[in-house]
């Protein structure tokens, strides 16, 4: 019963496969082999449209990377309170821009609202720095998503004071499949500009991109991965990793995997145990009293606390996150020890 995280699963079979499929010969290093750009073809299909394709090899990589695209001196990055870059990359933002300021703006299990926003570019603009980046993330860390009407509304806003519109997509497969859209809906056509893209999260080993969404927007990129040490030398085995992730549609399918084993947690959950808020992508938030979360542990459930106000003394709100790995079994099981 492990909900620990969708990183501690492995690899689907459709990956390695691809992997050990390109694995025999040579090929030209650095990305000019020809699997790696039938990969960068295979993201402009998905997209629809000519896209710039840059493989890294961590989700924080493609988020620095992509701040420090944008960035300029005394640069601000408005976020949610919840964004990974503001709470889990150990300054990563701030290192690889020269110092560019996160500005945390209010959230609601994840989601900002465009007032809360335009409130804190106001606030903090010229006076704390220079408004630069949006940054959204799609699905949340809160297992919630933004529908492609709230991502236009936002991006409307970012832009209305010449802001570079980024979307964190660690799980943007979750993100698409729960909400049954297009990737373009909910990315570019929202006013998305710059993208990172997860594979790892959702079946891959390491395989991590930022997806520019006008090609030749961010010139200083391919020297920023390159300084940054993710310019992979090897790219053909990000490239396969992709391969074998796209292959029929798989990304999807794992990802409507996890967020379906999600829903049967939550569903089995509710009216039993308060939720701290509803979410409809691959994690769900249960409050539950400590006698019953080292039962849990006892009896071999992996998950972790989850910060958070307004709890008893005696309760903590844990985070379970599944993957395409986690079976109904797992769910049920975890459901009767609850």
């Amino acid at each position: 019963m492990n909900f620990a995280s969708d990183n501690w699963a492995g690899a689907t079979e459709a990956v390695m496969a691809a992997v050990t499929r390109h694995n025999g010969g040579f090929a030209p290093g650095y990305g000019g082999d020809p699997l790696t750009k039938a990969v960068n073809q295979r993201f402009a299909e998905i997209f629809e449209r000519e896209v710039e394709v840059f493989f890294v090899g961590t989700g924080t990589a493609a988020n620095a990377l992509s701040m420090a695209a944008a960035g300029r001196p005394g640069g601000l990055v408005f976020a949610s309170t919840e964004a990974h870059l503001q709470n889990d990359e150990f300054g990563a933002t701030e290192f690889y821009t020269g110092g560019m300021k996160i500005v945390p703006v209010r959230s609601d299990a994840g989601l900002m609202d465009a007032a809360a926003l335009s409130a804190s570019i106001v606030r903090y603009g010229g006076r704390f720095g220079l408004p630069t980046v949006l940054s959204l993330t799609n699905a949340t860390e809160c297992g919630t998503v933004y529908e492609p009407a709230a991502v236009a509304e936002l991006t409307a806003v970012g832009k209305s004071h010449g802001l570079v519109c980024h979307m964190d997509g660690a799980r943007f497969a979750n993100g698409v499949a729960a909400l049954g859209v297009s990737p373009a809906e909910v990315t570019w056509k929202a006013g998305i500009d710059i993208l990172s893209f997860g594979g790892t999260k959702n079946g891959c080993m390491a395989a991590e991109a930022i997806v520019v969404f006008e090609p030749g927007r961010f010139p200083n990129l391919t020297a920023l991965r390159q300084r940054a040490g993710h310019t992979q030398s090897k790219a053909r085995f990000i490239a396969a990793q992709f391969e074998g992730y796209f292959e029929n549609g798989g990304w999807l399918q794992t990802a409507r995997h996890a967020n379906a084993m999600a829903a049967r947690l939550t569903a089995g959950l509710s009216g039993k145990v308060r939720l701290g808020w509803q979410s409809t992508a691959n994690e769900v938030f249960p409050v539950l009293p400590k006698a019953t979360i080292a039962r849990l542990r006892d009896a071999g459930a992996r998950f972790y606390e989850w910060p958070a106000e307004g709890l008893g003394l005696d309760e903590d709100l844990i985070r379970l996150v599944t993957s395409f790995a986690t079976s109904g079994d797992e769910v049920e099981r975890f459901l009767a020890l609850v």
